[in-house]
């Protein structure tokens, strides 16, 4: 059959390609192509945070109306036992910060203790984000996801015990600092649990802890378990929200136990974004 090509177009192009594919050719002299750069710690989390937040606004809203539920069932059950002073600002504390507890320390810690053993660590390890954008972006997700059920805990236990409100805008930092403290313990628990089945048992634990070191008041605590109460990161957040209920609150001492709430929050978000790179790499 007759080519309809000319013969000088197929003997250019057959010297193309033998060019190219000699040891020296254009081909192989090519360099190879220069990765995206990695992205920023800001944008990054940025992106992640709201990432998380929807899907947490999808999936956790029943979990929420539980949290909050609980809460004011327990300050319910103790309006029996306790009727005002010290105490009763300890349980409305306590019972106000419980919420926080439920959802950044026990859901985050069943989160990434899902992620981990389903595969999920493996596709953020693949983006060109910081490993501290996924911890802080996941936190902060979750902890922005209780400031709903806190205020409304911290309101009606208010009304419940005849406490005033007067200072309640003490949940501004309240909210975020014992967040990041329990976030980042939730999230190591999750990230550290060699099986998922004991994240969510961690996790259910923690939660536990902070329910009954929180809200039951510290005078009637046994001298051992009170010190475990103050090894507890949300123990500061609830001692700060319950000097806030005074008529004259020492706003000295509430500064300090917000103080030791962000250290301690510092501390435990820095351990868990050790525990994100302990685990991707595996």
């Amino acid at each position: 059959m007759t080519s309809i090509v000319p013969t000088e177009v197929v003997q250019v192009s057959e010297t193309k390609a033998r060019t190219a594919a000699a040891p020296g050719g254009p081909s192989a002299r090519t360099a190879p192509a220069d990765l995206a750069p990695r992205a920023g710690l800001l944008p990054s989390l940025a992106a992640v945070y709201r990432a998380q937040l929807s899907r947490a606004r999808v999936a956790r809203i029943p979990l929420l109306f539980v949290a909050t539920f609980q809460s004011v069932g327990i300050m319910v059950l103790m309006r029996g036992v306790v009727d005002g002073g010290a105490e009763a600002r300890a349980v409305v504390a306590g019972s106000s910060v419980l919420v926080v507890a439920f959802v950044a320390l026990n859901l985050l810690a069943q989160y990434f203790g899902q992620l981990r053993a389903g595969g999920g660590l493996d596709h953020y390890a693949t983006l060109p984000v910081p490993p501290a954008a996924v911890v802080l972006g996941a936190a902060g997700a979750y902890a922005s996801f209780t400031v709903p059920g806190t205020i409304v805990t911290a309101v009606a236990g208010s009304a419940l015990f005849g406490l005033p409100m007067t200072h309640l805008w003490v949940l501004v930092a309240v909210i975020p600092l014992s967040g990041a403290a329990l976030s980042g313990l939730g999230a190591a628990l999750g990230l550290l649990a060699p099986r998922q089945e004991l994240a969510t048992l961690l996790g259910q634990l923690g939660m536990s802890a902070a329910l009954l070191l929180g809200v039951l008041p510290p005078e009637r605590l046994p001298g051992p378990v009170g010190w475990a109460r103050d090894l507890l990161p949300s123990t500061y957040g609830v001692e700060a929200l319950a000097r806030s209920f005074d008529a004259r609150p020492d706003w000295a001492v509430v500064a300090l136990d917000l103080t030791v709430c962000a250290a301690v929050g510092v501390l435990s978000l820095a351990v868990a974004t050790w525990a994100y790179r302990r685990a991707a790499v595996r």
